[in-house]
């Protein structure tokens, strides 16, 4: 049995992760894929069956987070900044697909760009439920203090 990546283990430790359902689909190199099950606890209209918004930002923002701890300089991360575009509800029944990306990272932070779609919109390449941009701090572990010497 192999050690759960840092990004695994990370989404294994959030609550509303496991309470959604949210599965980490694939990772590495600073990208992450995160698909969660459709699910009528979650349901935001009841009249039309269609998923919360609050739902489908958790799992992107989640997947940035992931995405984040998959990058080789990340040892943890924590969400600065997250603006969400809803572009239209995603299909009820289907479960949502998130995919992130870092596209710029500084010694301290993390610029990323994620999509979520549908399984109907990601098979056709379609318009997606929802589109993100974001900033997540960046930690690379333990650095050395002015004056301290290298060991």
């Amino acid at each position: 049995m192999t050690n759960p990546s840092p990004a695994q283990r990370f989404v294994e430790a959030i609550p509303h992760a496991k309470a959604l359902g949210m599965t980490l689909d694939e990772i590495g190199d600073g990208k992450a894929v995160m698909s969660m099950p459709y699910d009528e606890r979650f349901i935001g209209d009841p009249a039309t069956g269609v998923i919360s918004g609050g739902a489908v930002s958790a799992l992107m923002d989640t997947c940035c987070g992931g995405a984040v701890l998959a990058h080789p300089k990340a040892s943890a991360t924590a969400t600065l900044d997250l603006r969400i575009e809803y572009m239209r509800a995603a299909t009820p029944g289907q479960r949502i697909i998130a995919k992130a990306e870092c596209f710029h990272v500084t010694r301290t932070v993390a610029f990323l760009r994620a999509v979520a779609h549908d399984e109907d919109s990601l098979a056709a390449d379609g318009l997606p439920v929802a589109t993100a941009t974001g900033a997540f701090t960046l930690d690379g572990g333990p650095r050395k203090r002015k004056g301290e010497a290298s060991t």
